[in-house]
């Protein structure tokens, strides 16, 4: 009885004054030296409302690619999210990761084990010829059978929190991974959509290469009927086959960036590059989406390498109290209890049962440094998850301000762009008519026609390049803005 109530007089202190040693977790300020800004800017003079984010992966983000209004588009982004190996992959590390936090939670529990004695349930012994055994002499051997059956119950009391920081840290790394599984998913959407769009801009640049020498050829077919009636020299008529084989040696450049861009987007969905096909028959369709000129606060915070990185952090400030439980008492309580004797037909006979229980204590006394150099370790671990953090909530700012000015400056291109395009136009059909009259050479159509073709080209790329930059916002926020800004 005075054993059972030192036990419970153990575990009731364990209770009343048990606590976690070590810092309780807060999340440290964005940035040491200065303050973030509050605001995005563009470089405008419309700037962008924000604030301080604050990690909510979790929030669902959708399908953000629905704001492009493409089928083929969203075709593919079903495809990659359901067969995408590095999904696949990252979803296995979060099972992993799962599993992890499950086991590290058992420690809360007695564990409970059956058999596995040090010399076996089953042994044959020798007792030494120099000491006595069972009342016997010495100077006597002995040799005889032990049948045990054992049950062993073994249970720490958390008195300082180790195994409470324990699973503060495997929680906030399930966290971690769960939120590096997001990250996954965002970046192969994001890729997707970004190989899908050089596609289409590749497609219209091979289209209009392909108008263009058909154009060349029947200008060349004209110059040479003119060199025949004696109206042109065979200078036009060189100049007129340079232009054409000139332009059918960019073809195959642009059909094996498209062919390449077509194998990367099959691997990204999962598929084999053998027979992978995409539509973009109705690309022409597609729309920049519009950036609304204030976005909401929080969008930021969808950001799931922000969220991983303060997840992160927060497991190596519970790493902190592991390593400051050691210097600590360790009080576990062991239990063993079963049957055991040397004859197997009174094995599991009630005379046979044995058993014992009681505390185990034990105290750090000297351990050479080991103890705080872990501890120094678990700080330094820590310094370096908020510095990566701090880096990682300023890498999204910068992100986001990049990707601001690239939608404002791009679409200022394409105008441009677009204005010099007519006007190249509009320089050819004049060269075109004084040819055709005989007032200038042939060079003057040649250059006209290469003008056109240069600003065609440059609007097809500009056009990918400003639904790329969309998407690179959307990746920057950790997600879209359609159905939170409604």
């Amino acid at each position: 009885m005075k054993t059972v109530a030192f036990i419970g007089s153990l575990v009731l202190a364990a209770g009343l004054t048990g606590c976690a040693v070590g810092p309780d977790y807060q999340r440290p300020p964005l940035s040491q030296n200065q303050p973030v800004a509050k605001a995005f800017s563009d470089g405008s003079t419309n700037a962008v409302l924000w604030k301080v984010a604050e990690p909510a992966a979790n929030v669902p983000r959708g399908d953000w690619w629905g704001i492009f209004g493409d089928a083929e588009l969203n075709r593919l982004e079903s495809l990659a999210a359901t067969n995408n190996q590095n999904l696949v992959a990252a979803a296995a590390r979060l099972e992993q990761s799962r599993d992890l936090l499950a086991a590290t939670r058992s420690e809360f529990f007695p564990q409970l084990s059956a058999g596995g004695t040090p010399n076996g349930d089953l042994t044959r012994q020798r007792t030494s010829f120099n000491q006595p055994f069972q009342g016997h002499a010495a100077n006597v051997s002995h040799t005889y059978d032990t049948f045990t059956a054992p049950l062993y119950l073994g249970w720490e009391m958390d008195l300082w929190g180790r195994v409470r920081r324990l699973s503060e840290g495997a929680h906030a790394r399930f966290s971690a991974t769960s939120d590096d599984f997001e990250s996954a998913r965002l970046a192969v959407a994001a890729e997707v959509a970004d190989d899908y769009f050089l596609f289409r801009a590749l497609d219209t640049e091979r289209a209009l290469l392909t108008n263009t020498i058909v154009a060349y050829r029947r200008s060349l077919e004209l110059t040479q009927n003119r060199r025949r009636g004696g109206i042109v020299s065979d200078l036009d008529v060189a100049q007129a086959a340079t232009q054409l084989h000139s332009a059918e040696a960019q073809l195959p450049v642009i059909e094996l960036q498209s062919a390449q861009t077509l194998h990367a987007l099959a691997l990204l969905c999962g598929q084999s590059p053998m027979n992978f096909a995409v539509t973009t028959a109705s690309s022409s369709a597609v729309q920049v989406p519009v950036v609304p000129s204030i976005l909401p606060a929080d969008l930021l915070e969808h950001r799931p390498d922000i969220a991983a990185a303060e997840r992160r952090m927060a497991a190596a400030n519970a790493d902190i109290g592991v390593a400051k439980a050691a210097f600590f008492p360790a009080i576990k309580f062991n239990g063993l209890a079963g049957f055991q004797s040397v004859d197997a037909s009174s094995w599991f006979d009630w005379p046979s049962r044995f058993w014992s229980v009681g505390p185990n204590v034990e105290l750090p006394l000297f351990t050479g440094g080991l103890n705080r150099a872990h501890l120094a370790a678990a700080r330094a671990a820590y310094d370096e998850t908020v510095a990566n953090y701090r880096q990682t909530v300023l890498g999204a700012f910068g992100e986001v301000e990049d990707a601001l000015a690239a939608q404002r400056l791009l679409a200022e291109e394409w105008t441009a762009e677009n204005a010099a395009l007519i006007a190249a136009r509009h320089t050819l059909e004049i060269s075109e008519n004084r040819y055709k009259a005989g007032l200038v050479t042939y060079l003057d159509v040649a250059t006209a026609q290469t003008g056109v073709l240069t600003h065609e080209r440059t609007v097809a790329q500009l056009e990918g390049a400003r639904l790329a930059a969309t998407v690179n916002l959307v990746k920057a926020l950790g997600c879209g803005w359609s159905d939170v800004t409604r």
